[in-house]
């Protein structure tokens, strides 16, 4: 079949990359792609949230499948449009993406549903946020109502921080809720309207800085599957809080199609839902694809047209992907340095580098974006996988990049 991938960034080089090994794939097209990504697909330079230009290039490629990356398509409906001209789309609509477009809206249906998560409050106004905070106690967590890709939430551990977030984000949606103690894990499912069923889990790291110090990013490194999600806390999370979920949204006529990324704080009390994206993570992404087994593209596809699928096979290998961000992430970027030696990390055995924020400048590979590279590394543990990724990393000629040299401290301190 043909299909068209929707995004530029890391994600989407990863999914590019295991779509085209598919048995099932003819052609990918990506919109509008990036360096990277032009290794396994025809980049096509179009807006992929402007639904009347990614049916109009559907149609010239007669695709089967589109399969959407990032969330901002999805919540502009592109999912919707697509759907109704009858293509066969991976991807949720504008409604039932509103499980990360509107964080309100997701706690909402917690508390309809009964699903286990922070206790919260929704205000609209700086003031009334400020008087909501005397209902917390500190710390608190303080997240604006709306798309933050992957970032938009402030863990204020002082009265005077949680202030501060407040007046950040001024007047406008927000959500204050309790602090949650535990470790995160993210769970990954494929819903396709009815049926929820598990994917891959992972854990990543979102502070910019080593021991997880610093402001949140985007991500700066991943591995897969999170072993701290044992196999029991993954089949209750899936029972108490993704099947609620997809039954939930099919029940008030928003059927969830796609992948589901459940952020998960393992607590005393079992786990709990953080909050809901409406795609594959980022990087997590990065560190899923290498473990995923057999025809990846029909997976997909049974799951945009509500065919029987089962779930996946995942390698038993482990997975570590290193984020090599641009200086000055996650605030002001240096941006068009010159990055070398791709070849060589990929020479690597079980090292693949995936291409996020980059661009082609005068023959030459350029940073283009804040986080810049995903060298993902596969290995029989996740020692031996950290130590492929790292040695990838050595191998990058990138002076205006950085890194963290401690991703997956917590899990290899546990195995140590």
């Amino acid at each position: 079949m043909n299909i068209l991938l929707l995004g530029s960034g890391g994600r989407e080089d990863a999914l590019a990359w295991r779509l085209r090994q598919s048995p099932s794939c003819d052609a990918l097209v990506a919109a509008p792609g990036n360096p990277g990504i032009a290794r396994w697909a025809d980049c096509v330079a179009i807006d992929p949230c402007d639904p009347e230009a990614v049916l109009a290039l559907a149609a010239e490629r007669a695709i089967d499948l589109i399969v959407v990356g990032p969330e901002a398509p999805l919540v502009a409906g592109v999912a919707d449009v697509a759907r109704q001209a009858g293509i066969a789309t991976f991807g949720p609509s504008a409604a039932a993406a509103q499980l990360e477009g509107s964080k309100g809206f997701t706690k909402d249906l917690c508390a309809r549903a009964g699903i286990p998560t922070a206790a919260y409050v929704r205000v609209d106004k700086e003031v009334e946020a400020k008087a909501a905070l005397d209902r917390f106690s500190i710390p608190v967590v303080i997240k604006a109502d709306g798309l933050a890709a992957g970032k938009g939430v402030t863990v204020a551990m002082t009265r005077g921080e949680a202030e501060d977030a407040i007046r950040a984000a001024g007047d406008g949606p927000m959500v204050i809720e309790e602090y949650l103690e535990g470790e995160e894990a993210s769970l990954f499912a494929l819903v396709d309207g009815r049926r929820a069923i598990s994917l891959a889990s992972a854990q990543d790291h979102k502070r910019v800085g080593e021991g997880d110090t610093g402001p949140n990013t985007g991500g700066m490194g991943a591995y897969s599957p999170a072993q701290v999600l044992s196999a029991d806390l993954e089949a209750r999370a899936m029972r108490e809080i993704v099947e609620p979920t997809a039954r939930a949204m099919a029940e008030a006529g928003s059927p969830f199609r796609g992948v589901l990324f459940a952020g998960l704080m393992l607590t005393d009390e079992g786990p709990k839902l953080i909050e809901y994206n409406v795609r594959f993570g980022d990087p997590e992404c990065e560190a899923i694809m290498p473990r995923i087994e057999g025809d990846f593209a029909a997976l997909l596809y049974s799951v945009a047209t509500g065919a029987e699928f089962e779930a996946p096979r995942l390698s038993n290998e482990t997975t570590m992907t290193v984020i090599v961000a641009a200086k000055g992430y996650p605030g002001t970027l240096a941006k068009g340095g010159v990055i070398r030696g791709l070849d060589a990390a990929e020479s690597i055995s079980g090292v693949t580098v995936f291409q996020a924020g980059t661009a082609k400048m005068d023959g030459e590979l350029v940073a283009n974006g804040g986080r810049v590279l995903a060298v993902t590394a596969r290995g029989s543990s996740l020692g031996e996988a950290r130590e492929r990724a790292y040695e990838g990393v050595d191998a990058i000629d990138f002076a205006d990049g950085f890194h963290r040299r401690d991703i997956g401290w917590r899990e290899l301190e546990r195995a140590s």
